[in-house]
């Protein structure tokens, strides 16, 4: 579903103060940089701030299901500018960060334990700035947004997801052929594997099926997952040849766990949420129902109102200042950090969740009757 409205609004009094919030995410990748020159226990910092920090300082409070009136929308539309800067800002720090990982690794900077730190941390910012900002600005239309989307995608070593996500997640969330929606049920480290190589899968057959309409072969320089996956496999092997075998496993260590942030969000987003298959094979059009939001506001800030999901799927094209509270929309009990967290213990997960499922499916059944 496309968003009518216009991404400025001539004449409004723009609010770029609104903007200042969100960059308490530079604390992460700055808290890195400083943490990597510190070394020591220190490497372990960021992820025990975000993981163990953050979900406890969110525990007591909702947030607020406020939404912006008319003007408070119109001022961040005409200073979108401030936050598109937070974002680039971000990203910028998490490139350097990476590199500051390479760079330490090549000069033997962190022994034993210390460097398993460094690769939590950075792979900690893989997840929340490198995957998550790619994401944000990789439904954003200006080719400098689309740029950037890629390259911080790729520093997670996930370029084909702007593929997928754009075209086959959000085309088919809530049903079974999207590989990133979890049916009730399923663990946690099923979804991962199954998420993971069937996102690639999608993502090369939607490049495969775009390229055949205009006569082109799948193997072909326009396909955009072959010409990504080249991209990062030449990033790898200049990590290599920079910072030896060691390098190289430290930045494949730092990406795989920023790819498992992201997947394990996914799985938060939208399990056990199914959309009514009609007659005919269709399903039914997208509803604020088909994705679990939350209001808690650490984790809206850090993730750049990723938790306002039902709303993102309803209006991909949104930038995240202007994403909103959906009534209908199922809330989680608690932010996404607390809940990636209980999702990686099933059993606690299906015995908070499921009861929700249930619960959300009834809502719904009763309402079509």
């Amino acid at each position: 579903m496309s968003d009518p409205r216009p991404l400025s609004a001539p004449g409004a009094r723009p609010d770029p103060i609104g903007a200042i919030p969100y960059a308490v995410i530079l604390l992460i990748p700055l808290g890195a940089l400083a943490a990597l020159a510190a070394g020591g226990w220190a490497t372990i910092a960021v992820p025990v701030v975000v993981f163990g920090l953050v979900p406890l300082l969110e525990a007591g409070s909702w947030g607020s299901r406020r939404n912006l009136d008319a003007g408070g929308e119109a001022g961040r539309r005409a200073a979108l500018w401030a936050y598109d800067l937070v974002v680039f800002a971000a990203v910028g720090l998490h490139l350097l960060l990476v590199g500051a990982m390479v760079a330490g690794v090549a000069g033997g900077r962190w022994p034993g334990i210390e460097l398993l730190g460094v690769v939590l941390t950075v792979g900690t910012s893989c997840g929340a700035i490198g995957i998550n900002l790619g994401h944000e600005l990789g439904h954003r239309s200006a080719r400098l947004h689309t740029t950037v989307a890629r390259i911080s995608l790729a520093s997670s070593l996930y370029a084909h997801f702007y593929v997928e996500h754009n075209r086959g997640h959000h085309a088919r969330v809530a049903t079974p052929d999207d590989p990133a929606s979890a049916p009730r049920g399923e663990v946690v480290y099923a979804f991962w594997l199954r998420s993971i190589t069937g996102g690639l899968r999608s993502a090369w057959q939607l490049e495969a099926r775009r390229l055949a309409v205009a006569g082109l072969p799948a193997l072909h320089p326009r396909n955009e997952v072959l010409t990504g996956g080249i991209a990062q496999a030449g990033l790898l092997l200049a990590v290599g040849l920079a910072a030896g075998p060691l390098g190289a496993l430290a930045f494949l260590g730092a990406a795989l766990m920023g790819i498992l942030l992201l997947e394990t969000i996914n799985y938060v987003e939208h399990y056990g949420l199914s959309r009514k298959q009609l007659p005919g094979g269709r399903y039914e059009r997208v509803t604020p129902s088909h994705s679990w939001t939350t209001d808690r506001p650490l984790g809206r800030v850090l993730l750049f109102e990723l938790t306002r999901h039902a709303d993102h799927h309803a209006h991909a094209g949104r930038p995240y200042p202007l994403l909103r509270h959906m009534d209908d929309a199922p809330e989680l009990p608690q932010g996404y950090p607390a809940m990636l967290l209980l999702a990686l213990v099933p059993p606690l997960w299906f015995r908070v969740m499921d009861r929700r499922v249930d619960a959300e499916l009834s809502r719904l059944g009763k309402a079509a009757a």
